[in-house]
């Protein structure tokens, strides 16, 4: 198994519980240095040995095809943890995308595709993806992904990557059944880690935060669970397939939007992905 990020926030934990289960883990990280002095500890932890670190950074393509082409065998689940939040000012890839659509989802999408053929040789592959209740604060800006005409904000960069991380698991759903690959999205809740740090910390009330080992959990159960063996295409909170909401809630941010789910969208996305990518491959 794969876990983009898995040495950080709450990917520290998703890998821990998988590799507790028996799982050989590869923590994909931008800083494999620091990483492997928390697959250090994990390995003591779990008591299984199987846990490697290699490098990966999302935002560099380049890195997205070595780490591609040096995986040989199968991946039982990737998990797409990995992932930035409302940068405070406006930054771009080298590609020139806008930087967290470019790492939170551009990234994946390039690191998902690249290893289909791995994903199929483990007949029955899962695709998770981390996405967010952010998500509930806007769609995909088909016309303008990255801000060239719209005036940049924070969260609305940010809440346009986690809707297309959903959006993925729709299209994979829809794309690759024949390969025996199920791809679902998750909302991990409110957690306090490094992620919060343009943020000025977690604003969200005490009683409605988690901590690390609760927010993997939905992770871990989309992973590796007999519980949702099969199910595709879906959203999930609480370790529970999440409702639709007709708006964004004003008080506890749960559910997910249509736009997130919809499956034109998600085939319009690929679309653009690919041809963001330059290749139709």
């Amino acid at each position: 198994m794969i876990v983009t990020g898995g040495a950080s926030g709450i990917g520290v934990e998703t890998t821990a519980a998988l590799a507790a289960a028996g799982a050989s883990v590869v923590i994909a990280a931008r800083r494999p240095d620091d990483a492997e002095l928390v697959a250090r500890d994990l390995r003591i932890r779990t008591a299984n040995p199987a846990i490697q670190v290699r490098q990966l950074d999302l935002a560099d393509l380049s890195s997205v095809c070595r780490f591609v082409d040096d995986w040989e065998g199968p991946v039982h689940a990737l998990v797409n943890n990995a992932g930035i939040m409302a940068l405070p000012d406006l930054q771009r890839s080298s590609q020139d995308w806008e930087m967290q659509f470019a790492t939170n989802f551009l990234g994946h999408f390039a690191l998902t595709v690249g290893l289909r053929r791995s994903l199929a040789l483990a007949q029955g592959a899962r695709v998770v993806s981390v996405s967010s209740s952010g998500s509930l604060f806007g769609p995909v800006f088909w016309d303008d992904p990255h801000f060239h005409f719209i005036p940049y904000d924070p969260l609305l960069a940010y809440a346009q990557s986690k809707t297309a991380c959903t959006l993925l698991s729709v299209a994979i759903k829809d794309r690759w059944a024949d390969d025996g690959i199920v791809s679902n999205a998750l909302n991990p809740g409110a957690i306090a880690t490094n992620l919060q740090r343009h943020t000025g910390g977690l604003r969200t009330p005490e009683h409605l935060r988690k901590t690390p080992e609760e927010g993997a959990a939905t992770s871990v159960l989309l992973a590796a669970s007999p519980l949702v063996e099969g199910t595709n295409g879906r959203y999930f909170e609480n370790c529970a397939e999440a409702p639709m909401v007709p708006r964004r809630p004003q008080l506890k941010l749960e559910g997910v939007a249509e736009y997130a789910l919809n499956s034109a969208n998600a085939h319009r996305l690929w679309e653009m992905a690919l041809d963001l990518l330059g290749d139709r491959g």
